[in-house]
């Protein structure tokens, strides 16, 4: 399963796969067949992974898509410039939240847009997604624009963040 854009193929990682994604050996872009480009993960994310990602992937009664993280690989060079990911299954309203992180060396260049378009579009046509959430930082602007540009809206802020919103 991948999701296909203009210029990105989007894919889910299975357990192994986002494993390797932790380590700083290449062994997850080896396994993709993509170029080699360095990627630095903070120590929190690498928590996270191993901590609330990683041990939901085991349950077999959720499905995995909607708990790990997905690859953005650009078409044109063959390299992963980002990652993005709901943050669980719908809940009873039928909401997701979505995720996303693009690459120091690839910012600004519109992936993230793009490739949230797509995860939205996906996303959107699941029987059970009526809507998806976000949340950004109020400073972080470049997140926001992502945001707006995919169709979402305001729909609440606080000053640690604002909280957006997309339905069917």
């Amino acid at each position: 399963m991948s999701i296909s854009t203009q210029n990105l193929i989007i894919i889910p990682l299975t357990k192994e796969q986002l494993i390797n994604y932790t380590y700083s050996d290449f062994s997850l872009e080896r396994s993709l067949q993509v170029n080699l480009v360095p990627r630095i993960l903070s120590d929190y994310l690498i928590n996270v992974i191993k901590s609330r990602v990683l041990p939901h992937l085991d349950d077999t009664t959720k499905n995995p898509l909607y708990r790990t993280f997905w690859t953005i690989i650009y078409k044109r060079d063959n390299v992963m410039v980002a990652d993005i990911c709901f943050k669980g299954e719908p809940n009873e309203q039928g909401e997701i939240e979505i995720g996303y992180g693009t690459y120091t060396n690839f910012e600004g260049k519109g992936f993230m847009t793009e490739a949230a378009g797509g995860m939205i579009k996906w996303a959107l046509e699941q029987p059970k997604v009526t809507s998806i959430i976000a949340q950004t930082d109020p400073l972080n602007i470049a997140s926001q624009k992502i945001l707006q540009k995919n169709n979402f809206r305001q729909i609440n802020q606080t000053p640690e963040n604002i909280l957006w919103r997309i339905d069917k």
